[in-house]
């Protein structure tokens, strides 16, 4: 198992900016959140490990190969910058579960037999609605 204390803090790239959302002069006047930048392509990380981060769906993972977390959640840059390495941590633990194989299976009679069953009520009730004809 990779963990971020694993990576070489040369590897990982931190700035810090200014938070958004409620705070007064606080937030105009401090820089508190945290941006994490890391590319997964230039990383020391193992090969498996970077291929399966860079197939991530993840919003954080850009198409560049770099994921960019912003931790922006504590008043101070020290917090954010641990909360940010705790969020990459994750990410790295995520990406190192083996998917399990799918088996394949059929249905049952039973439930084939329930569907069409059902698409059949469901098509009489259709088949009913409609104008009615006086005489």
């Amino acid at each position: 198992m990779v963990r971020v204390s694993d990576i070489p803090e040369s590897q990982i790239e931190f700035s810090a900016i200014r938070a958004s959302g409620p705070g007064g002069q606080n937030v105009n006047k401090v820089s508190s959140a945290i941006h994490l930048r890391f590319d997964v392509k230039t990383s020391s990380l193992p090969e498996a490990i970077k291929s399966k981060l860079l197939r991530m769906s993840d919003t954080r993972i850009s198409t560049d190969g770099v994921i960019v977390i912003k931790a922006q959640r504590f008043r101070s840059q020290e917090k954010n910058k641990l909360e940010s390495l705790a969020r990459l941590d994750e990410l790295l633990q995520k990406s190192q579960y083996a998917d399990k194989p799918r088996k394949k299976t059929r249905p049952s009679r039973s439930s084939v037999r329930k569907r069409l069953d059902s698409k059949k009520k469901q098509g009489s009730i259709k088949k009913n609605r409609g104008k009615v004809n006086d005489y």
